[in-house]
């Protein structure tokens, strides 16, 4: 289980999560995504999460350029299966969010052979020998049940050969991911804006993670934005839309109490699901070395007991 100490995926202040430097709405020029990853070690980062769905294949190549040359026993990566890149028209740019060529595309394949071909070729990119974790990619987006019948079986038997050492599912989803874990084949899940300081649907999961001793990677702490700054404004995204207004007024509300606490909001949206005994870490997206400075002093800030009965008390916090 990934809970053993064979593999600490608490090591040091959070994970890099590579969507940013896969040009993740915006282009990102290669001086700027190398600083990024440059700026996250000299912070003391040690895990870096990538998908062959980041930029179709850019964040690999540039997390395995920017890491090259580093002990590799002193760093973490896990990437993603279950979407194999394929040729693709050439005829303009990707569809899916990511400012790219569209000379390949992304084509569901969770076979235990598509599940090995992905894996093969993100190491490919990556320029490594193995990745630490190997995450199904969104099952939900394709077919959840066939995900789960044959891309997580598939994944459990390249733990087992030893080509990984965990294995498990990302997604936005919390019923994709309790199906998951169902199946008693994970070792860890990748749990994204669905546990955090604004709303947490996955509180259940998560409570159930730690009893079977699943760990859980929280990721989109700041739900794409909303939480990112001490004062949202309207206009602010909320998984990676214009935030209703409830919503803003909601996160307004938790800055309040947080700025009473001599804490921003975003300083303790870092600091809500580390509280979980299943949350063994947390990834934090950044474009730019600056990104990931603030983040670092963000992560690094003590956030007072007090705060979260607080929350509780005004209705603000249900987890």
């Amino acid at each position: 289980m990934i809970g053993g100490p064979a593999l600490d995926l608490g090591r040091g202040p959070f994970w890099l999560g590579c969507a940013g430097i896969g040009n993740l709405l915006r282009e990102v020029a290669e001086p700027d995504a190398r600083a990024t990853v440059d700026a996250a070690w000299d912070a003391g980062v040690r895990g870096f999460d990538t998908a062959p769905h980041y930029g179709l294949g850019l964040s690999e190549r540039r997390l395995g350029r920017a890491l090259a040359g580093r002990p590799r026993s002193s760093y973490l990566v896990s990437t993603k299966v279950g979407r194999l890149l394929v040729p693709g028209p050439g005829d303009g740019t990707d569809d899916d969010g990511f400012a790219v060529p569209n000379d390949l595309v992304r084509q569901w394949d969770p076979s235990a052979s598509g599940v090995r071909r992905s894996l093969d070729e993100s190491l490919g990119r990556l320029g490594l020998d193995h990745v630490d974790v190997a995450y199904l990619h969104d099952p939900d987006v394709y077919d959840l049940a066939d995900g789960l019948a044959r891309g997580l079986p598939a994944l459990a038997a390249l733990r087992d050969e030893g080509a990984v050492r965990a294995v498990g599912v990302g997604s936005n989803s919390v019923s994709a991911l309790s199906a998951a874990v169902d199946t008693g084949l994970c070792d860890v899940v990748m749990l994204a804006g669905r546990y955090t300081l604004l709303e947490q649907p996955a509180a259940e999961l998560v409570a159930r993670c730690a009893e079977l001793g699943v760990a859980v990677v929280a990721v989109g702490v700041y739900n794409s934005g909303l939480l990112s700054t001490p004062r949202p404004v309207a206009g602010t995204t909320y998984d990676y839309a214009a935030a209703p207004a409830d919503l803003v007024e909601r996160a307004n509300a938790i800055a309040d109490v947080c700025e009473r606490h001599g804490v921003t909001l975003p300083e303790a949206a870092i600091a809500f699901p580390r509280r979980a005994a299943a949350v063994r870490a947390i990834a934090l997206g950044a474009q730019s070395a600056d990104q990931v400075r603030v983040n670092a002093a963000r992560a690094g800030v003590t956030v007072p007991d007090a705060l979260w009965d607080d929350l509780r008390a005004a209705g603000l916090l249900a987890a």
